[in-house]
């Protein structure tokens, strides 16, 4: 190529550069929520059903949804030889996600932009359902686990005598649009026991003890598309 054709050729590419449009600005992220902008809605045996309502209006415009779980932490550690480490913590949560039971569950619901819904209050809502089934006074637990979550305010009484039935949230989560819907998605951290303990919710509390070493992750087609980048076997015990 001749020097004035490469002086051209140059030039060409120059133009169509600056004839380009500028790259689009990186999204503005969502301002942070003060406190008193949040509504905290605890739902118990009276409120169930109306709040679940709720929820099927506006999982299509908030699909994208976090969520935490209080149990009785980890009191069980399963002996016997194991293929490998990943084996041995699947064992572990599995072990305490058969024995123990559920206590509160959070779900925060948001858009694509990080937008929560308001539910005609003026306020952002996320839920707090609290379960009925844990007995301190019966059932085992992990002493530091049930004593942090009485210094954040779980009363266990007002639990065993408004709580909600596991069996009936169970029945209302699987017509919700919450799971079984390509189109939401589940944004999590370190989630293993937290969808161990609703697996075990949205299957009548028998199916999910039957699954096989990669059995959490086999059954996550139930809660749609997902995030959680530590949600590695070895990170589940």
């Amino acid at each position: 190529m001749s020097s004035t054709a490469s002086t051209t050729a140059t030039a060409t590419a120059a133009n169509n550069n600056n004839n380009s449009d500028p790259p689009s600005p990186p999204p503005t992220p969502p301002i942070p929520l003060k406190e008193d902008q949040i509504e905290i809605r605890d739902v118990w045996c009276d409120n169930l059903e109306s709040e679940f309502d709720l929820i099927r209006d506006i999982v299509d415009d908030y699909p994208f949804v976090a969520m935490d779980t209080e149990f009785p932490g980890v009191v069980l550690r399963p002996v016997g030889q194991f293929k490998n480490s990943s084996d041995y913590h699947y064992q572990t949560l599995k072990a305490n996600v058969d024995l123990l039971k559920l206590i509160q569950l959070g779900l925060t619901f948001s858009d694509e932009e990080g937008n929560l819904p308001t539910c005609g209050t003026g306020k952002y809502c996320v839920w707090q359902f609290n379960f009925r089934e844990f007995s301190v006074a019966d059932d085992v637990f992990a002493h530091d686990s049930i004593e942090l979550l009485r210094q954040s305010g779980i009363d266990f009484k007002k639990n065993n005598e408004r709580g909600i039935d596991a069996h009936r949230f169970g029945e209302l989560l699987m017509s919700s649009g919450i799971v079984l819907n390509d189109s939401v998605h589940w944004v999590t951290f370190h989630s293993g026991y937290d969808f161990g303990y609703l697996l075990k919710l949205l299957t009548s509390f028998d199916e999910v003890l039957q699954l096989p070493s990669r059995g959490f992750e086999q059954a996550g087609g139930a809660f749609g598309r997902g995030e959680d980048w530590d949600l590695s076997p070895g990170r589940l015990g």
